[in-house]
């Protein structure tokens, strides 16, 4: 029979009190009863002889056999697990998911490598279907039941980095429509970011497009001046000639800028001339590529906090990294663990390096005609014979510009697409993450924690016409994790995953209470099978420890509130067979206001060190 609806009179105080006080009694009293039923696992109230439910105190009866303690989620991450992503395409460039690990060679430093860890990521693999998960029922009286309307959560999360720092406004205009075009193909379930790499346009993850085409229409050249301006006093130093001059010791590059300088200057001593241009140039280049990547690694973190696929599209002409290698690997390798893949458009397009440089600056002289070329000297008769060197740097620092971003896609399984004006087709391609991507895992053979540069190689052991893409290297560690910190970065790396895990007998149940049109209680409760759990015989008693993370996501998959509890299992033989044999429910509660969520809850054991993870997703109204 269906229950009859409420009158929609609004009562009177009096009336409201006179009619439920009574029934808000009875009810409060039920409610009580059935979740110390739901915590004890049994059907009928009955008297507990242990306690079943840990809630953030023990009974004493069993205070030595069952306890829990509760703390922030606080994680670290660092392993000395080395990670590699590898993507491999046919000769159609379409990824292909059906290799193996023995498929695969690694080497490290030209040593092969042990593959410890092989796991096939793919857009088709992951768990997203959320529809069969327990949610609550829409219900503000205080009592909520299982429901199946689940909302639909944010699936997909992209930042739209644009390198506004590097950026000249032709091409980032052009990037930029380009851009609004593509930002209107979005599916309901993706979720948007739009960073730039001077910071002064922020936009957090959401589905609005008005507020994304806003942001985009803010999005201008903020160019170093400082940079800009000494390249282009004499003697006419680049970043990149600064890179050869002072890091590299060209002696051809040197060469050229000593010239320049007799030119420009009319003679003279050029070297300390040269060399103190070259000093400053390298500098304010540094600090420029410096504040991209930093940029950059703050996007990767920010997304990688994200519960879903996670990409970064950097838009950007490229940039130079002389001295930061260690910088962009330690980004390759964040990225990695945190499952995000770095794709790159160079919004340079078709890219023509100009001979002999800008055509309103002098060009540089052939080494000898310095004397005969220098200002004041030349008259109308004499013909200046430009380096042809100076030409050949200047097409190699264009294709420099690029390493980087290719370094970058290649090291996290993405996309580089440059040297092609059609961006319509270039945000296709680099918002598509591959179909199929192989994680590789495995552990350095006598790896030395100084902290140097590993090259990497991986392989197919037949080839056959495919293509492969990976990172090119690693840097060591300084230190060693201890196995405490390598669980904590499991369970991190769970929590920012939609992917579902069952190796542990852990159930979750969602419910909620609304105090107000505007504030409600979530209760989570996780229901645990400690009977099928692996223990330690220790002393005559069954040992394990679980740690349970609660973790409350919003509707823009925005990490809102967590918290973990450690519950340490110490059992008597009696307690584990007849008094737990219903298992132990974890509960928690979060203070929400109305809005869809999306929990998450991942449970790791100490003993057999595996792992479960749930998802719950409801809507408050």
């Amino acid at each position: 029979m269906e229950p009859r609806p409420w009158p929609a009179r609004q009562a009177t105080l009096p009336e409201a009190l006179a009619i439920f006080w009574p029934i808000r009694i009875l009810f409060l009293g039920s409610l009580l009863c059935i979740l110390v039923c739901l915590a004890t696992g049994q059907s009928e109230p009955q008297k507990p002889t242990a306690p079943a439910a840990v809630a953030g105190s023990a009974a004493s009866q069993n205070s030595a056999e069952l306890a829990s303690h509760d703390e922030p989620i606080a994680f670290k991450a660092n392993a000395n697990l080395v990670v590699v992503r590898a993507v491999v395409r046919d000769p159609r460039g379409v990824a292909v998911g059906m290799l193996h690990k023995e498929d695969f060679q690694v080497f490290d430093k030209g040593k092969p490598q042990v593959i410890t860890q092989f796991e096939l990521e793919g857009t088709g693999t992951a768990t997203t279907d959320q529809t069969a998960r327990p949610v609550s029922a829409h219900q503000s009286a205080g009592s909520s039941v299982p429901g199946d309307n689940s909302p639909a959560t944010p699936g997909r999360f992209v930042v739209y980095l644009f390198d506004d720092v590097d950026l000249e406004f032709g091409d980032l205009a052009h990037a930029r429509d380009a851009a609004t075009r593509h930002l209107a193909t979005l599916r309901p379930t993706d979720r948007a970011a739009i960073f730039t790499t001077s910071g002064l346009v922020v936009v957090d993850f959401t589905n609005d497009r008005a507020k994304l085409d806003e942001a985009l229409l803010r999005v201008q050249p903020q160019q170093n001046n400082r940079l800009k301006n000494l390249e282009q006093e004499c003697p006419y130093i680049t970043f990149y000639e600064a890179d050869l001059i002072i890091n590299k010791d060209d002696h051809d590059a040197q060469q050229i800028a000593a010239n320049e300088a007799q030119q420009c200057r009319g003679g003279g001593n050029s070297a300390p001339m040269v060399w103190s241009a070259a000093q400053a140039v390298l500098s304010a280049g540094e600090q420029q590529s410096l504040l991209v990547l930093n940029l950059l690694q703050e996007s990767v973190h920010s997304i990688s906090r994200m519960p879903g696929e996670r990409s970064v599209i950097v838009i950007s002409p490229g940039f130079l990294t002389p001295g930061l290698d260690f910088k962009y690997n330690q980004i390759i390798d964040q990225a990695v663990r945190a499952q995000v893949v770095v794709n790159a458009l160079d919004a340079r397009g078709l890219f023509v390096t100009i001979p002999y440089g800008d055509a309103s600056q002098q060009p540089s002289v052939m080494p000898g005609d310095s004397q005969a070329l220098a200002v004041g000297s030349v008259d109308s008769t004499t013909l200046a014979v430009p380096d042809a060197s100076k030409t050949f740097i200047q097409v190699a620092a264009a294709k420099a510009n690029d390493d980087v971003l290719a370094a970058l896609a290649d090291g996290t399984g993405g996309v580089f697409f440059n040297n092609n004006n059609d961006f319509n087709e270039g945000f296709r391609r680099v918002a598509e993450s591959p179909e199929y991507s192989y994680v590789l895992g495995f552990v350095p053979q006598s790896l030395k924690l100084d902290g140097s540069f590993h090259t990497l190689k991986v392989t197919l052991k037949n080839p056959q016409k495919f293509t492969l893409q990976a990172r090119r290297g690693y840097f060591a560690p300084k230190n060693s994790l201890s196995p405490e910190e390598q669980s904590k970065e499991e369970i991190q790396d769970a929590m920012y995953s939609q992917e579902e895990m069952h190796d542990l007998p852990v159930t979750l149940h969602t419910q909620f209470f609304k105090a107000s049109d505007d504030a409600a209680k979530l209760i989570v409760l996780a229901h645990v099978d400690v009977k099928q759990l692996r223990f330690r015989k220790l002393q005559g008693r069954n040992d394990n420890v679980l740690t349970c993370v609660f973790a409350l996501f919003n509707s823009n998959g925005r990490f809102v509130e967590g918290l973990q509890k450690t519950v340490t299992l110490d059992l008597k033989d009696d307690t584990l067979e007849r008094k737990l044999a219903s298992g132990i429910t974890l509960k928690t509660s979060f203070d929400v206001k109305p809005g869809s969520y999306l929990v998450r809850l991942v449970v790791r054991d100490a003993e057999a060190k595996l792992m479960s993870a749930e998802n719950g997703a409801l809507e408050i109204r």
